[in-house]
């Protein structure tokens, strides 16, 4: 997530505060429990108890160099120690972060964005235009080779500087974003995205201060030390695979809003320790697994959330069995969603027979997405063994073995294990292998398009029902399974460049029903999270599209 908004890639996977012990992983992370604690966001005193903050985190952070970074822990820490133009406020609508305000044209093609004379950086200088054209140029350049680049197609010339062969490849300096001077930016686009805005606030659209990046060399975000920062926090402390330290930041602009002087993360893979550990008052918040959630039924720190992530088997057609469509269509049947959800997560997940995730954004006539396309696929054990019979057949096989790529937490294992039992069960001649591996080893894994099927998710960037199916264009950077189809591709090219909201929308949902003709991956489910969280933990902000949370306007009341 996000990622992700995983992807989660994706992001695989998830929000700092707490792992999904049930299905650990993808492009997204868990949070705590959705109490805004009654913040209004303004100035007030500062509370007289500790404002620290312990949490838990299920993996280490993959990258803190906001043009590298694809995966939703990378995302979330990113979101609390550095800011965009603009950031999402509690209500999931963006509010002024660098930029104090901003102007648009009457076509809505054109952005000036005013910068707050008062946003610096943590080194005490001022963040400025040019720290937005230098970094919005870097995720673009071929050097960089952002898996994230293509977030930025909305800009002009954005999509032909990543396209081989176009007149304009790698010519960064033709993107649409201009430093009119020290404090007013502009931004020009392709065509009007309402989303727009919100789109700022993702950690590709964040700043870095182009003399400071080069002086660190390779060496640049590798430690908490070779980074600076412009957001409500710092990284005090970065123990590589043990946990991390937010501080306050003193050369943040909205200082005063911001009440937590501190936030430590411990990284804890089991569900158990994290249990424990909050039963000991060693953490605020942790997540829950199947199992918990009955033992702590009615305990008054117990909350579930839906959310926007939607959680798939990745289909990799670079392999030669799932290169055959009636394979694929043979394994998204053969296993039982709703066993799956109500039996291995019990924690507000519903079964997910799509890509976009319902109740996420409403379309021109204001129908949710997930209404007008409905579902695509069933659990059908006898259609199952059919399709298998005739993909072998195809093969000239009459049995298949394949590697499912997994997570390395106690939740992952368990589905990775659910999945093998069902498959070897249901489908006559497979043998499934697992491969678990520490959440940064799999998205490289799965990027180099190292594995047969993987176990993935994906939060949403913004929203838009584009930041879920632009992922499977041919070579797209989060296509990572060799998946591709031209008609596809016109779509998702044809909606982006689409002014007539309503013919878009059109092209979009067209575009998923092509995916699933394809069956171009396995949906599982449509993620919720149940977890425990100490009532004295206020304002934590949860975000349905990019980072997961952000600690802003958090706060500690009423600790003992």
């Amino acid at each position: 997530m996000k990622k992700s908004k995983w992807s989660l890639l994706l992001t695989l996977v998830l929000v700092l505060s707490m792992f999904l012990a049930a299905c650990s992983g993808g492009g997204d992370k868990e949070t705590g429990k959705d109490t805004k604690g009654g913040d209004d966001g303004k100035a007030a005193e500062k509370p007289a108890e500790p404002q620290v903050l312990n949490l838990l985190d299920s993996e280490e952070i993959p990258s803190m160099d906001s043009s590298l970074a694809t995966d939703s822990v990378s995302f979330e820490v990113l979101n609390n120690v550095m800011e965009g133009l603009y950031r999402l406020d509690k209500d999931n609508k963006p509010t002024p972060g660098v930029a104090e305000k901003h102007d648009l044209s009457e076509d809505g093609t054109v952005y000036t964005f005013h910068l707050n004379p008062n946003a610096k950086w943590s080194d005490g200088s001022k963040v400025t235009a040019n720290d937005f054209v230098y970094s919005w140029r870097k995720a673009l350049h071929p050097d960089t080779l952002s898996e994230y680049a293509y977030i930025m197609g909305p800009v002009k010339n954005a999509n032909a500087i990543q396209t081989e062969g176009d007149p304009l490849q790698g010519k960064v300096e033709e993107l649409g974003v201009k430093a009119v001077d020290e404090s007013t930016l502009e931004v020009t686009l392709e065509a009007p995205a309402p989303y727009f805005l919100g789109l700022t606030g993702f950690a590709t659209f964040y700043p870095q201060k182009e003399e400071y990046v080069k002086s660190k060399a390779d060496q640049y975000a590798l430690e908490a030390n070779t980074l600076l920062y412009n957001g409500p926090f710092v990284l005090n402390e970065w123990k590589h695979n043990e946990g991390w330290q937010y501080k306050k930041n003193d050369n943040y602009w909205d200082k005063d809003n911001v009440k937590l002087d501190e936030i430590n993360v411990k990284i804890v893979k089991d569900v158990a320790t994290g249990v424990n550990l909050y039963e000991t008052g060693q953490t605020d918040i942790t997540g829950l697994s199947m199992e918990y959630v009955d033992q702590y039924k009615g305990h008054e720190d117990l909350y579930t959330r839906g959310e926007a992530a939607v959680f798939f088997l990745r289909l990799n057609q670079k392999s030669e069995a799932l290169k055959n469509p009636n394979i694929r269509k043979a394994i998204d049947m053969a296993y039982d969603k709703k066993s799956m959800v109500d039996v291995l997560l019990n924690n507000g997940s519903t079964p997910a027979y799509y890509l976009v995730p319902g109740d996420f954004t409403p379309g021109p006539d204001g129908d949710d997405f997930r209404k007008t396309n409905g579902n695509f696929g069933k659990y059908d054990l006898e259609k199952a063994k059919e399709l298998w019979t005739t993909g072998l057949k195809e093969l000239g096989k009459d049995s298949v073995e394949l590697e499912l790529l997994n997570y390395d937490s106690d939740g992952a294992k368990k589905m990775g294990e659910f999945f093998k039992n069902q498959l070897e069960k249901n489908l006559p001649g497979i043998k499934v292998s697992i491969k678990a591996q520490p959440f940064k080893q799999k998205l490289e894994l799965e990027s180099k398009g190292d594995y047969d099927f993987s176990y993935a998710g994906w939060g949403p960037d913004y929203q838009d029902p584009m930041t879920f199916l632009d992922m499977f264009i041919t070579d797209g950077g989060h296509n990572q399974m060799g998946y591709s189809n031209p008609k596809y591709d016109q779509l998702i090219s044809d909606a982006k460049k689409e002014t007539d909201q309503k013919k878009r929308w059109e092209m979009m949902l067209e575009a998923e029903k092509v995916l699933f003709e394809d069956q171009a991956i396995s949906p599982l489910y449509q993620r919720g999270v149940t977890g425990l969280q100490k009532p004295y933990v206020k304002g934590l902000a949860h975000h349905l599209f990019g980072a997961d949370t952000s600690y802003k306007w958090a706060y500690i009341e009423g600790k003992q």
